[in-house]
C-alpha cells in the first residue's frame, strides 16, 4: 500500500498551520535561494515564514504538479526553530542558512521515508542520513519535502512513480523530464527554492532542461554518494538544481568534498568557492560545438537556441568553433548496457526477505524471491534488471558487456582529447523539448534515444551543467549543455553565469 502523499516522519507531531497562499507568499517563494537567504540573514523574514510561504504554495500547486511524495513539515518547523536563534545572533554557517531544499527521494533522511518512488521500499525508513544530507543540515538548510521521480531512478519522465506522474509546471500536459523530474518541477512550480537531484546519464540535466531550471551534474567523485540508493554505482552523481547557476554554485559548495564512507569519492586539486568561481566570466575561454550533436535527429527550435547561446558566449569574449567528437553514436547503447548491468546487481538485495516489499502470498523461500520483486518493482525496473542480466550472462558477456566497457574508455578518450583544445563543450542537453505525458512509456526506444547528448558525461566521469536558452513555439523550455574537465565546475559556473547574466540582463 502506498503511503499518504503527504506522508509525515514516525512520531511527528500536530501539523503547524499553514497559511494560504497569498500574494506575500508568491513574492517569498518567488526570490531566488540565494536572494531568500539575504533576507533571512537580514532578519526582513523569518525562516517559519519562509516555511508558511513554500507550504502554502505546495498545499495549492500539489493536486496539479505531485513534485513531492512526502513533505516533513513537522521536522522543517522544529529545524526551523534550532535555525531562527543562530540567524538572530548573527551565526551564519552558510550562504544558504535557512532556506528550504527539496530533496529526491532516493537520498537517505533519517527518520523520513525514502521509498525511491517504488513499491519496494513504501515503508522504508532511514535510520541514518546521507552525507549530504549531513552537509546540508550542518549548513542550516532544511528539508521540505522528498520529491518525486522515476521508479529506482529508471526512466527519463518521472511517470514511472509507483505514486504517480509529476506534471510539467511549464505545461501540465507534458512531462517534466526524469528521473529528477519532481526536483525539477518542484522548482518550476515554486514549490522550492532549490533542491539535489542525482544524474546516472542526465537524471538532473534533462529535467531541468524540460522545465527551464538550471541543474549540475558533478564530476563523478566530487560529491558523496553515501547514502544514495544506487541505480548504477560507476555513474550515479548527486548534484545542485537551482533557479540559476549561482544558487547551484552556493549548494555545490555545500555537498562538495571527499567522504571517507564513500571509497569513489575524491578530494578536488582545490577547494570550491562559489563566490570565486562565479565572478570569473568566460573571456578568452575556448568553446567547441560537436558536430554530431547538431546533425540528425537535433529539433531545429533546439538547435537554433543553442546556436544562439554560443552567439552570446562569443560576445561575452569567448572563442567557440566545430569540432569532431569521436564514439557520440555508441554512447546510447554503451551506456544502457552497463548501467543496467550494475542495476541488476545493486537490485538483487531486495529480495523480500532483508528489507523491502515482502509478498504475503508466499509459501516457499523461491516464491518470496518472485512474488516481491514482481510485485514490488514496476515495469521499467524489470526492463532494466531482464536487460542488465542479459548482458551479464555467460554467452553474452564478452559480446556486450565486455564490449561497453572497451568503448567506455574510448569514450573517456574522445573528451580527453577534446579538452587538451577546449575548455568547454556547448551542445544541447535533449534533441526535443518536452514530450506529452504517455509518449515515451508507449516507446521506451525513442526514451533511451533521447539520452544521446547526456550519458556520455557520466561515461567520461565529467561534470556538466544544464541551463534554459529559450523556448519552442509552444513555450516548452530549450535547454543548453556546457561540459567540462573533471573538478572544473568553477569554469562551469562562470560561463553558465556569464550566459544567465549577459543573455537575459
Amino acid at each position: 500500500m502506498a503511503h499518504n502523499h503527504n506522508a509525515e516522519p514516525v512520531g511527528a507531531a500536530c501539523k503547524p498551520p499553514v497559511t494560504p497562499h497569498t500574494p506575500a507568499s508568491t513574492a517569498i517563494t518567488s526570490l531566488t535561494a540565494l536572494q531568500l537567504a539575504a533576507k533571512l540573514q537580514a532578519r526582513e523574514l523569518t525562516v517559519a515564514q519562509a516555511l508558511d510561504a513554500y507550504y502554502a504554495v505546495i498545499e495549492e500547486l500539489e493536486p496539479k504538479y505531485n513534485c513531492y511524495i512526502h513533505l516533513c513539515r513537522e521536522h522543517a518547523y522544529a529545524r526551523a526553530a534550532d535555525i531562527q536563534p543562530r540567524i538572530d545572533a548573527g551565526e551564519i554557517r552558510s550562504a544558504l542558512a535557512g532556506v528550504p531544499i527539496a530533496v529526491k527521494d532516493l537520498i537517505c533522511t533519517k527518520g523520513i521515508p525514502t521509498t525511491c518512488a517504488s513499491r519496494m521500499l513504501a515503508d522504508f525508513i532511514p535510520p541514518y542520513d546521507a552525507t549530504v544530507i549531513e552537509k546540508i543540515n550542518a549548513a542550516d538548510m532544511i528539508v521540505l519535502g522528498k520529491t518525486n521521480m522515476d521508479e529506482f531512478a529508471m526512466g527519463s519522465t518521472t511517470e514511472t512513480s509507483y505514486f504517480g506522474p509529476t506534471r510539467n509546471p511549464r505545461d501540465p500536459a507534458h512531462v517534466p523530464g526524469g528521473s529528477s523530474g519532481g526536483s525539477a518541477a518542484a522548482l518550476a512550480a515554486m514549490e522550492a527554492p532549490i533542491a539535489l537531484g542525482t544524474d546516472t546519464g542526465g537524471s538532473i540535466r534533462q529535467p531541468s532542461a524540460y522545465c527551464g531550471v538550471t541543474g549540475l551534474k558533478p564530476t563523478y567523485g566530487a560529491v558523496s554518494r553515501y547514502g544514495a540508493v544506487a541505480y548504477a554505482s560507476s555513474l550515479d552523481q548527486i548534484g545542485p538544481m537551482g533557479r540559476d547557476a549561482a544558487d547551484c554554485a552556493a549548494l555545490f559548495e555545500i555537498i562538495a568534498g571527499q567522504d571517507p564512507r564513500d571509497s569513489t569519492s575524491m578530494a578536488p586539486p582545490a577547494a570550491f568557492d562559489a563566490d570565486a568561481a562565479l565572478a570569473k566570466g568566460v573571456k578568452g575561454l575556448r568553446i567547441g560545438l560537436p558536430e554530431a550533436y547538431f546533425g540528425e535527429g537535433l529539433q531545429p527550435e533546439a538547435a537554433r537556441a543553442v546556436l544562439a547561446a554560443r552567439e552570446v558566449f562569443v560576445s561575452l569574449g569567448a572563442e567557440a568553433e566545430s569540432f569532431a567528437l569521436p564514439m557520440t553514436e555508441y554512447a546510447v547503447p554503451t551506456y544502457y548496457i552497463i548501467a543496467c548491468a550494475e542495476a541488476c546487481s545493486n537490485l538483487s538485495r531486495y529480495d523480500g526477505i532483508k528489507y523491502g516489499h515482502s509478498a504475503e502470498a508466499a509459501n516457499t523461500l523461491r516464491e518470496t524471491y518472485i512474488l516481491s520483486r514482481g510485485e514490488g518493482f514496476g515495469m521499467e525496473v524489470k526492463r532494466r534488471i531482464m536487460l542488465g542480466n542479459f548482458v551479464l550472462s555467460s554467452g553474452y558477456f564478452d559480446a556486450y558487456y565486455k564490449k561497453a566497457l572497451q568503448a567506455k574508455r574510448m569514450i573517456q578518450q574522445a573528451f580527453a582529447g577534446a579538452f587538451e583544445k577546449y575548455d568547454l563543450i556547448l551542445g544541447p542537453v535533449t534533441p526535443a523539448c518536452a514530450p506529452k505525458a504517455g509518449e515515451s512509456l508507449a516507446d521506451p526506444l525513442k526514451m533511451y534515444l533521447s539520452d544521446i547528448y547526456t550519458v556520455m558525461v557520466n561515461l567520461a566521469g565529467l561534470p556538466a551543467i544544464s541551463l534554459p536558452c529559450g523556448t519552442n513555439a509552444r513555450g516548452l523550455p530549450i535547454g543548453l549543455q556546457l561540459i567540462g574537465r573533471p573538478f572544473e565546475e568553477g569554469t562551469l559556473f562562470a560561463a553558465a553565469r556569464a550566459y544567465q547574466t549577459g543573455a537575459f540582463a
